[in-house]
This record gives C-alpha cells, structure tokens and sequence, in this order.
C-alpha cells in the first residue's frame, strides 16, 4: 500500500472515529477516546494525531474538547532536560581599606566611665580609635589614633580596670 493511501486510511478511520463522537452518550464518548488514544499511540500515531489536529479545527465546541484530552493525553514527552551546573560561588568582595568604617567594623576595648574615654580596635587589622566628649559641644567625638599613640596609651592604662575582657 503506498503511504498516501496509508495516510488517506488513517486519516479516513480518525474522521469515522469523530462522527460517531458527536452526540455519543458518556459511555460512548469514553470508548471512542480510547480507540483515538490507541490509534495515536500505535505506529502511525504521528498521523492519526495530526489528522485530529485538522479535523479539530472543524469541529463544535465539545468536539474539540473531547479531541484536546487525546491529544494532552498522547502528546509526546519532553526529554529530560540536564540538570544545570550549579553557579560557581561568587568570590568574597575585598574590602576596600579606604571606605568608612562603621560601628559594627570597631570592638571596644577599654571603657572608662569616669573620664569618658572609650577606645576602639577595628574587627580586621589593626586600627585604634579614641572616643572622648568633646568639651565644647558636650558630643561625643571618635578620632584615630597612630601605632606610636597606641602603645603609650596602653602603658598609661595598664592596670586599669576599665579594660574590657575578651577584647
């Protein structure tokens, strides 16, 4: 048999198996479903699909809803799709040194009530900061301090007990 008599033969039983959907009682309309599903699932299911597709276009309304569910029901399934690489983690930012710092960047270390002097070290590196009342304004005032300035503060404050433990 050649292919367009074939074509012509699949395309010849789908369009019987429609009209006798059109008015089919439930039963019916369940058996007829099947057959079409059969029909699109054997070995010329790619032409007795495409035969629905057109006849569809033709057809009333729940017709063609009936024709949908055998198509949804025998359309083809995708290829699993690979599963993508994972992004590679973005590389920790550094740091800009010049940027300002904040609270959360600074760790007090000494906390004299009494004189109202406060010192800080930054979290990273090894930067000092002296927070006093500025007597003029009555506000308190940070300012950095130089490695030299450093180490004869922490001889005059050595022993005291306002140091900060764990600091």
């Amino acid at each position: 048999m050649s292919e367009e008599l074939q074509i012509d033969h699949i395309a010849e039983a789908v369009l019987a198996q429609i009209v006798g959907l059109r008015g089919a009682d439930f039963d019916t309309v369940e058996r007829i479903k099947s057959e079409l599903i059969g029909m699109c699932e054997g070995e010329n299911g790619s032409r007795a699909r495409d035969a629905l597709e057109t006849i569809k276009r033709g057809e009333l309304l729940e017709v063609q809803w009936e024709i949908e569910e055998v198509l949804e029901a025998t359309a083809p399934q995708p290829a699993e799709a690979p599963e993508p690489e994972p992004e590679p983690e973005p590389e920790p930012e550094e740091e800009d040194p010049n940027r300002p710092l904040t609270a959360a960047d600074l760790v007090a270390v000494y906390d004299d009530p009494t004189t109202g002097i406060l010192l800080h070290r930054t979290k990273k590196g090894d930067r000092w900061f002296l927070t006093q009342v500025d007597p003029m304004s009555g506000q308190p005032r940070t300012m950095p301090l130089h490695p030299e300035d450093v180490k004869q503060i922490k001889v005059q404050l050595e022993g005291s007990p306002y140091w900060i433990l764990g600091a």
